[in-house]
């Protein structure tokens, strides 16, 4: 089957609802249970509006994905997936602070520091970075090695080689132009990274061949880079409300982006061109199973918020 026909009929082909909302269910429960609501002077408040009752879970998703691809231990995948999102979610609570991208509006309703002020949403912010590690290395359950690993792939992709190397370059740039190869560099590390990680996470949980692995990774990385571009797309083409956050912020701001670059419709046609890449990455990675990663492939690429 070449990526051409994956784009079109492997997504179809699986049932995304129900395997979400069955997977979403496992992950909302979880994340309950982990947020502390008794934190500190009014923190584990802050540190749940943050998270709960809102957002995508795309990171989750394809954690879990990827493990139920490899046969992975299902533990080990749950406790990964609610770990990348209170990254995610961490770096949501920061970007939108008054020093870095000054939004008030996310997920629908009134960002962290507009809430709960900037010194409650900074340390929000940080709590919920640490408490991702610790979810990552509990007591018992999930083997010393297996521990290890999740948190260098989360680490790693965090960190200064990651998002947060990426979102530096994105502060360092307003107002200047990029080039495409530049552009794609930054947003590697700012949103694709994370996104490549959910993936290697969720292989990390099983043991699937080199090969498998490092097509998974691939995978990952198309996806996340593909998950930007349709972010560009969105942000000039779709209103707050819909988006949940505030709409042509990247214009007003006059950051470099993929609409800016390439055009609209160019965009939307590199858009296209990555989903082809990372479902040829599926079929190269000999699992018997990837419908599911493939589906959420193009629902990456097809949504509309």
């Amino acid at each position: 089957m070449t990526a051409a026909v994956a784009a079109t009929t492997v997504p179809a082909a699986f049932a995304l609802a129900p395997w979400m909302d069955a997977q979403l269910a496992c992950v909302e429960q979880a994340l309950g249970r982990f947020l502390p609501a008794d934190a500190p002077a009014g923190l584990g408040e802050a540190m749940r509006y943050a998270v709960l009752d809102g957002g995508k879970r795309l990171r989750p998703l394809l954690v879990l994905a990827a493990a139920e691809a490899v046969g992975g231990q299902h533990q080990a995948a749950l406790r990964a997936a609610c770990a990348v999102e209170l990254i995610h979610a961490y770096s949501l609570v920061h970007d939108d602070m008054p020093c870095m991208d000054n939004d008030v509006l996310r997920r629908g309703k009134p960002t962290v520091h507009v809430q709960f002020g900037q010194a409650q949403a900074l340390l929000a912010g940080d709590a919920l970075q640490a408490l991702a590690f610790e979810l990552l290395t509990p007591e018992d359950g999930v083997p010393a090695a297996m521990q290890a690993q999740l948190c260098r792939l989360l680490a790693r992709a965090a960190g200064a080689e990651g998002m947060a190397g990426g979102q530096a370059i994105d502060l360092a740039h307003v107002g200047q132009r990029l080039t495409e190869d530049e552009l794609r560099h930054m947003h590697r590390l700012k949103t694709g990274a994370l996104l490549r990680a959910s993936a290697e996470m969720g292989a990390a949980c099983g043991a699937p061949s080199e090969a498998a692995r490092a097509a998974l990774a691939r995978y990952g990385a198309a996806i996340g880079l593909a998950f930007q571009v349709v972010d560009d797309v969105l942000d000039v083409t779709q209103d707050s409300t819909t988006l949940g956050k505030t709409a042509g912020k990247d214009a007003a701001s006059d950051k470099p982006t993929y609409v800016s670059l390439m055009g609209l419709e160019g965009a939307r046609a590199y858009a296209a061109t990555l989903l082809d890449e990372g479902l040829a990455q599926l079929d190269a990675s000999g699992l018997p199973d990837t419908r599911a990663l493939a589906a959420l492939a193009g629902m990456v690429v097809h949504r509309t918020h």
